[in-house]
C-alpha cells in the first residue's frame, strides 16, 4: 500500500519536470535565434545606409566640385572688362604692364620677359588672363619681341588701323579687355605669312606641364 502511495506521488511530480524542461528548452532556444537574425538585419540595414549616404555625399561633392570648375571657368567671362577704370588698371598692373597694355606703349627690344622664351604653354593677356598665343607657333623673328604666326583663336585677338609715328601699321587687341598687345605685318613665315609682334609686357605665361599647349584654347 505504502509503495503504491509512493508511487502516485512521484509519477506526477516526473511529469511536471518531464513538461517543465521541454517547455524551458523552448523558451531559451527559440529566442536567441531570432534576436540574432534581428541583429543581423538591423546591421545589414545600417550598412546599406551608411553606404546609400556615402554614395550621396560622393555625388553632392562632385557635384558641387564640377559646378565651381564651370564657375571658374566661366567667371572671366562675366566681368565687363572693358568698362574698368584708369585706377583699376593700376592697381591690376605694373607700371611697364600699364604703360604697355593700357597706354598703347612699346617695350625696348630684347628686354621683355618672353622675346627668348622656348617653353612650351600659352601666352595669356596681361589684363584678363584670355589666351592669345601658343608656343607652337612662336619663331625666332630677330626682332627682340616675342613673335607669332598665329593667334590661339582668332576670335580672341582684334586688329585696328594705327597711324601713329607716321607709319600705318595694324595694332593688335585682346578682344576681350582691348589690352594693346603689339601690331601684326605681313612678313612671317608659312602658313599664314603673318609676324604677330607681342610685348612681353602684355602677356602672362601659362608653362605647359606635359600636356598638349593647345589644350587651353577657349571654347567657341
Amino acid at each position: 500500500m505504502a509503495t503504491n502511495l509512493t508511487s502516485l506521488v512521484i509519477l506526477p511530480l516526473l511529469l511536471i519536470s518531464v513538461i517543465g524542461c521541454t517547455e524551458s528548452r523552448g523558451t531559451v532556444s527559440e529566442p536567441p535565434a531570432r534576436t540574432v537574425a534581428t541583429d543581423k538585419t538591423d546591421a545589414h540595414t545600417a550598412d546599406d545606409s551608411s553606404k546609400a549616404s556615402s554614395k550621396a555625399d560622393k555625388l553632392v561633392n562632385n557635384s558641387e566640385s564640377e559646378s565651381a570648375t564651370r564657375v571658374d571657368q566661366s567667371a572671366a567671362n562675366e566681368i565687363d572688362w572693358k568698362s574698368k577704370t584708369v585706377s583699376e588698371w593700376k592697381e591690376l598692373l605694373t607700371d611697364e604692364q600699364f604703360r604697355v597694355a593700357r597706354k598703347k606703349g612699346t617695350e625696348r627690344a630684347f628686354t621683355g620677359t618672353y622675346w627668348d622664351n622656348k617653353k612650351d604653354g600659352v601666352y595669356k593677356c596681361v589684363c584678363c588672363g584670355l589666351p592669345l598665343f601658343s608656343s607652337k607657333t612662336k619663331f625666332e623673328s630677330g626682332t627682340g619681341w616675342p613673335s607669332y604666326w598665329e593667334p590661339i583663336n582668332e576670335q580672341n585677338v582684334a586688329t585696328e588701323s594705327d597711324v601713329s609715328f607716321f607709319s600705318r601699321r595694324t595694332e593688335v587687341l585682346c578682344s576681350r579687355c582691348d589690352a594693346h598687345l603689339g601690331h601684326v605685318f605681313e612678313d612671317g613665315p608659312q602658313p599664314t605669312g603673318l609676324r604677330y609682334c607681342i610685348n612681353s609686357a602684355a602677356l602672362t605665361f601659362d608653362e605647359s606641364t606635359g600636356k598638349d599647349a593647345d589644350s587651353d584654347k577657349p571654347s567657341e
